[in-house]
């Protein structure tokens, strides 16, 4: 049995959702990989993946020993890339994800502008507002806004987001500006779901929480329409700053009670430990963190 290539399948078989998919990728016949990793769970003793006509789910020791394949793996690729002249030149695909608005903004840029330079890496861009497991979803890199709950992840911050509360010119004409948050409530707000799921929102007054009721005409779970609904002027809305910035530009959004905004939220590169790096992740995090820390410097996130 070999077993760095049976380790490898299982790894594949994970990444990418299917025995099938996983023979395509390695260019191996579907019974070979079927074989592979049916001896792989004999040898271990252990079953690694719960399989269904429908779709493979791994157990806990299947989780726990997906750890430590990609672990040496690699290592492997590591050592192996340290003998030759690759490790200047990094190969091979990468998996990364960021959030849908942010990463379109700001993400794909950075990924363009790295393939262009580096034309033997592939990357796949996987742009999602929810927070992926990386290790059980095969993520290399991840872009997150917010704290890291993972101790696993290493963190490299590029930044900060606020939180504001945004208003078109012609609103807060009519409108008045408010001078504190429970003066929203007298007020038609634009409720975009992805950071205010309920109809509270959430402010901060000398280091104190302080939530306020808000209702309007108009609810959605997607940034972009949520912020251009905002800047007709049917009413207030609350955002993270990256999200209205081109509106703040244009002059088409103001923003509203700075001084009730809670802390900002760290932007940051997000990867597995440094042991386990392949020589692409790494230029990648190199690459991605310069990128961001430009995009976001000159979005100027102090004031807008």
């Amino acid at each position: 049995m070999d077993k760095l290539l049976a380790m490898k399948t299982f790894v594949q078989i994970v990444n990418h959702g299917s025995l099938t998919a996983a023979a395509e990728v390695l260019d191996r016949s579907l019974p070979a990989v079927v074989r592979s990793l049916a001896l792989l769970e004999e040898v271990l003793g252990i079953r690694l993946l719960n399989r269904t006509t429908r779709r493979i789910a791994l157990t806990d020791e299947g989780r726990h020993y997906l750890e430590r394949c990609r672990g040496i793996l690699a290592d492997i690729e590591e050592a192996e890339l340290a003998l030759t002249a690759q490790q200047r030149e990094p190969s091979g695909h990468l998996l990364v994800t960021a959030p849908v608005t942010f990463g379109q903004m700001h993400v794909t840029q950075g990924v363009t502008s790295f393939l262009e330079h580096f034309e033997r890496v592939q990357i796949e861009l996987l742009l999602l507002d929810r927070v992926v497991n990386m290790m059980e979803e095969g993520i290399d890199v991840a872009i997150r806004i917010g704290h890291l709950n993972d101790s696993s992840m290493i963190a490299t911050s590029v930044g900060q987001i606020r939180q504001v509360v945004c208003a078109s010119p012609e609103l807060l004409k009519n409108a008045g500006i408010p001078e504190r948050p429970e003066d929203l409530s007298h007020h038609d707000c634009v409720r975009f779901t992805g950071i205010a799921p309920g109809t509270k929102w959430h402010f901060v007054e000398k280091g104190k929480p302080l939530s306020v009721q808000v209702n309007g005409p108009f609810t959605c779970n997607q940034a972009i329409a949520a912020t251009k609904a905002c800047a007709t002027g049917i009413g207030f809305g609350l955002f993270l700053s990256y999200q209205v910035e081109p509106l703040v530009k244009e002059g088409k959004l103001k923003t509203v009670l700075p001084d009730f905004e809670p802390p900002p939220m760290p932007v940051s590169v997000v990867y597995p430990h440094a042991k386990l790096m392949s020589t692409r992740v790494r230029v990648f995090v190199d690459w991605m963190t310069q990128e961001l820390r430009r995009a976001l410097g000159n979005a100027n996130p102090d004031r807008m």
